[in-house]
């Protein structure tokens, strides 16, 4: 089973990004579950959303605690949320940030960057202040996990964004095609 948590900020879209992803991997042939985890349910709080993905049917039905990926859709995050607790040795962080893997510290994890504020706001999606870039960092898990192929995160984005889902998936196919792999 392959486990990934999400940490995002109430409003950004951290659990739709995993409700989609599991969508993906469903019509990619997977068994899937998402689901999120609150706190503090306000906008701008910290939000973890998860997403399970097998090729057998999954029964479990708690928390990840051990993911084998972790995705970070705001890096300011990072500096108050310990996002490697629990991530499997050699995991994999797909982080949204305008640095490039070899700056960012996590030894003995793989790294992938993308700019999913920039690709979000070049899509017009959400504003400036409050841009959302999930579907952007969708497309970056697709380039570095590779376990849910870009098509079928694209075609989920089609039928599942709320609105705006064209430039949803042009975002995605963006982010996808400029995440910087650190290994």
């Amino acid at each position: 089973m392959y486990e990934v948590r999400f940490h995002g900020r109430g409003g950004q879209g951290a659990v739709t990004a995993a409700n989609i992803l599991a969508i993906a991997a469903v019509k990619q042939g997977y068994y899937a579950q998402a689901f999120p985890y609150f706190g503090v349910e306000r906008r701008g709080a910290p939000v973890q959303a998860f997403t399970r993905i097998d090729e057998k049917r999954i029964d479990v039905r708690m928390n990840v605690y051990e993911p084998d990926a972790i995705v970070v859709l705001d890096p300011t995050l990072m500096s108050v949320v310990d996002v490697t607790q629990g991530l499997k040795e050699g995991g994999i962080i797909v982080i949204n940030t305008a640095k490039k893997p070899e700056e960012m510290d996590f030894p003995g994890y793989k790294v992938a960057t993308v700019n999913a504020t920039e690709i979000a706001l070049k899509h017009h999606l959400g504003s400036q202040a409050a841009p959302i870039v999930n579907t952007a960092i969708l497309g970056a898990y697709s380039r570095a996990v590779g376990n849910v192929k870009i098509e079928y995160v694209l075609e989920a984005i089609r039928e599942n964004a709320p609105a705006k889902k064209e430039e949803n998936a042009m975002a995605a196919k963006e982010a996808y095609e400029n995440t910087i792999l650190g290994w």
